[in-house]
This record gives C-alpha cells, sequence and structure tokens, in this order.
C-alpha cells in the first residue's frame, strides 16, 4: 500500500470570508480545514474537488484557479500531494453533510490565523493556501488535464 494520498482542497472566498469546515479528527477538539478530500479512484483533482466541496459544504462553486500541488509529509510517515484550488461560492443546496462534518463557517483570515495559534487547524497548509490565494499565486486551471 502505498504511502503517498492524493487529495485535493479549495479556498472559497465571499467577501472578506471564507468557506471553512469543523470536522471532527478523534482528538479533544474539532479542527478548522478548507472542504477537501482524496481524489477517489477514476477521478482527476477538478472532479475531486467538485465532489468534497458539495459533499462536506452543500454548495455548488466555480472553479477559477488552481493554486498548485502542496506536498506535506505527515509524522507518522504519510505524504500527501494536495491539489490548491479557488472557487466562487454560487449557490448552497439543501443538503445532509457529510458525517464528519460538524458545521460550515465563513471565516475571515484572522479568525483562521486565531484557529492556527491554537493549532485547531487540519494542517498546516489551510493558512498557507489562502495566504496564497490572497497573494494570487495561482494558475489557470487548464494546467490541469483530465
Amino acid at each position: 500500500m502505498s504511502n503517498i494520498h492524493s487529495t485535493a482542497a479549495c479556498v472559497i472566498q465571499r467577501g472578506e470570508r471564507f468557506l471553512m469546515v469543523e470536522e471532527e479528527r478523534g482528538g479533544p477538539q474539532s479542527v478548522f480545514n478548507q472542504p477537501a478530500g482524496h481524489v477517489e479512484p477514476g477521478e482527476g483533482p477538478v472532479q475531486a474537488i467538485v465532489r468534497e466541496v458539495m459533499e462536506e459544504t452543500a454548495w455548488e462553486i466555480r472553479l477559477s484557479a488552481y493554486l498548485g500541488l502542496y506536498v506535506f509529509h505527515t509524522p507518522e510517515g504519510k505524504t500527501f500531494h494536495s491539489h490548491g484550488f479557488m472557487a466562487e461560492p454560487l449557490n448552497q443546496r439543501d443538503l445532509a453533510l457529510d458525517p464528519d462534518i460538524f458545521a460550515t463557517h465563513w471565516l475571515t483570515l484572522e479568525q483562521i490565523r486565531a484557529l492556527d495559534q491554537q493549532s485547531r487547524l487540519r494542517s498546516p497548509l489551510v493558512l498557507q493556501r489562502v495566504e496564497d490565494a490572497l497573494a494570487g499565486r495561482c494558475y489557470p486551471l487548464a494546467v490541469i488535464r483530465e
């Protein structure tokens, strides 16, 4: 079994706030992340992130840019290749959320940084993706060929 996991995550911004999910991770406190998840067999990262955003937030989105490939190594020896995306929120549907998701939140950059200080972000990539999106460090979606 490979220790490399292909995932996708999406920075979704509305005004000065970012769509975040609060999820259970088996610890004493919940953690916060962008909508994100594994790229499933038969999918590419574009298909995966549109599906994951719908499952975790019930939001329909329009992808606007590719933030790039983030490589993250866990202390347990796993490696994640995480595709970062930016998107605009279009419409929230009335759907049940993934059972691991407690709630969705629209948070400011300051609130996300405060959660980082409290070690409440799922990984260091969460804040990095937001900062990259705000700095305009992104690429056209056409760089991904699915």
